[in-house]
């Protein structure tokens, strides 16, 4: 993907800061691929439970992740802090799509982009359920502006 085609800071509502650990870097020098997706998981659960209200020990639906992605534009390594940017850009009845900007801090290009969808579920059946309200409303302030780079 052109740099100039990135999505930059102001694309993302929030952000998390998120140091990175030795043990991110693989055998190569640089943070390992995988370790991407668990940024992901972190700034994205982070926000649920400190805004959203979720309870991930005792709340009757939870979110199951089935579907995500990771683009990788440049090396992260350590040691840095990550500015993870996030941002809705589908909020369904069930489920939720969410776009990630990983940012080295101070820089308005991101080392890597990706999304992940959650559909959210009965913690005991493991159905679908709604989204639920307090989750809802703390997502209602992450969509995205629909005039800024996708």
């Amino acid at each position: 993907m052109p740099e100039n085609s990135l999505p930059g800071r102001n694309a993302f509502p929030r952000f998390l800061a998120i140091p990175t650990r030795w043990m991110d870097n693989d055998i190569y020098g640089h943070v390992n691929n995988v370790v991407y997706y668990s940024y992901f998981d972190t700034v994205i659960n982070e926000f649920l439970i400190n805004h959203g209200g979720l309870d991930i020990a005792r709340g009757p639906a939870i979110g199951l992740c089935v579907e995500s992605k990771c683009q990788f534009h440049r090396e992260l390594t350590f040691p840095e802090i990550i500015d993870a940017g996030l941002r809705v850009t589908k909020l369904g009845t069930t489920s939720v799509r969410y776009e990630i900007g990983l940012f080295r801090q101070g820089e308005d290009t991101p080392a890597a982009t990706g999304y992940f969808v959650h559909v959210f579920v009965d913690r005991e059946s493991r159905k679908p359920t709604p989204v639920p309200d307090g989750i809802r409303e703390a997502l209602r302030g992450l969509e995205a502006d629909p005039g800024l780079k996708t």
